[in-house]
């Protein structure tokens, strides 16, 4: 499909009033092939970051003894993140293959020789901007906080049920770092029969208790182990002393023995933007106020990134002209800007952690984007002016 036969022959006279009566469709075409391409490039970065992550989560979530619904659960939880940070990416990428197409096509260069500048070719990757600024806000300051809020809120569940990583029959397991587990049996009212528990942490003292039957029941902080009819063997490194106590029943807070996640604090990518921004003393949980400031303003900031990667792949593509061998030099020089734009954002994120006062720095990217765009499109029409005052 070409916008090309829209167009009335240059040597019409109604050339120009021809040209400005198809605006509204120029735009639509370029905002179509733009989102067309945009879905392709976001869908394969997204499976290629989830695909990443869910391996990590794979080895995490299943190897503590979850099931696969918990491990699609988590994956499902990720993604909004995942999406959020591949948006920007997936817009340039877009951009900057559409306009090399369209110039290899020649169909920009036909767009061009009708009148129409650089700026005003920029118009629909503008709107696409637009568009893709809108999903990110949504992402950033709905979905990703919500997101997070359940994926922590499953996290603490998950790290204060410990009992699927000792729900491991006839197998050596390690739920923490010193310690191991061995059950013989499981019986179906979740008896454990045989119970083996080494805990080395300590360097001058080896503890190992036993048990012929033990059941885990809940507690405050961490389940509780019982044990019934056992013993424990405390060997103490330094002399070699074994001491043995034997018991009937035993009951041992396995708070001290497996990391607990803090259910008291709430992440910072899980507050809303709103408290954030107000630094609500209530929700600092261990952060500081620059810290708070910091994450809430990369959530304005970060759509306009949105905006800004496209319209920076546009630009730089708009000083080459027509090539059958494509336009590899702007395209170079689009990706090193971008580069460039990430590297300023990073900057500006470090600058906001460290002063409170600072949070103006994270809009510095997208705002040196737009500039470097203004500049790079005023260079791409610059030739035609003076080509235009030489003829006069």
């Amino acid at each position: 499909m070409s916008f090309r036969r829209w167009l009335i022959p240059l040597g019409s006279s109604q050339h120009l009033v021809g040209a400005e009566g198809h605006v509204s469709r120029f735009d639509r075409y370029l905002l179509s092939q733009l989102l067309q391409l945009f879905g392709f490039f976001a869908l394969v970065l997204v499976a290629i970051y989830w695909v990443n992550r869910a391996v990590g989560l794979f080895d995490q979530l299943i190897g503590d003894g979850q099931s696969a619904l918990v491990f699609l659960e988590f994956t499902i939880l990720t993604l909004p993140n995942a999406i959020r940070l591949v948006l920007p990416v997936a817009a340039f990428a877009a951009s900057v293959y559409v306009v090399n197409r369209l110039m290899q096509e020649s169909e920009m260069v036909v767009m061009q020789a009708t009148g129409f500048s650089a700026y005003r070719l920029a118009r629909p990757v503008l709107y696409f901007g637009l568009v893709v600024m809108v999903m990110q806000l949504l992402l950033t300051n709905v979905l990703v906080p919500a997101s997070q809020r359940v994926l922590s809120t499953r996290s603490a569940e998950i790290s204060k049920n410990i009992t699927a990583r000792f729900l491991n029959a006839g197998q050596f397991t390690h739920p923490a770092a010193g310690i191991t587990v061995y059950i013989r049996e499981i019986t179906p009212t979740g008896e454990l029969i045989d119970l083996f528990l080494a805990d080395e942490r300590s360097k001058g003292e080896r503890v190992v208790h036993t048990a012929r039957k033990a059941f885990l029941v809940r507690g405050e902080v961490a389940p509780k182990l019982v044990m019934l009819n056992g013993a424990t063997q405390s060997l103490t490194r330094g002399d070699r002393r074994l001491a043995v106590t034997r018991f009937a029943d035993f009951t041992l807070d396995l708070a001290g023995l497996v990391s607990v996640a803090d259910g008291g604090r709430v992440a910072l990518n899980a507050l809303s933007t709103r408290v954030l921004l107000t630094g609500d003393e209530t929700a600092l949980a261990g952060s500081t106020r620059a810290q708070m400031l910091e994450e809430g303003h990369s959530r304005l900031a970060a759509p306009l990134m949105a905006v800004a990667a496209p319209l920076l792949g546009f630009a730089a593509l708009m000083l080459g002209g027509f090539s059958r061998f494509g336009l590899w030099r702007q395209m170079a020089l689009a990706v090193g800007l971008l580069i460039a734009m990430q590297l300023i954002w990073t900057w500006g994120g470090s600058v906001a952690i460290r002063l409170a006062a600072g949070w103006p720095a994270v809009y510095l990217a997208p705002l040196a984007g737009m500039a470097v765009t203004a500049g790079l499109l005023w260079q791409a029409q610059r030739p035609r002016r003076l080509r235009g005052a030489a003829a006069a």
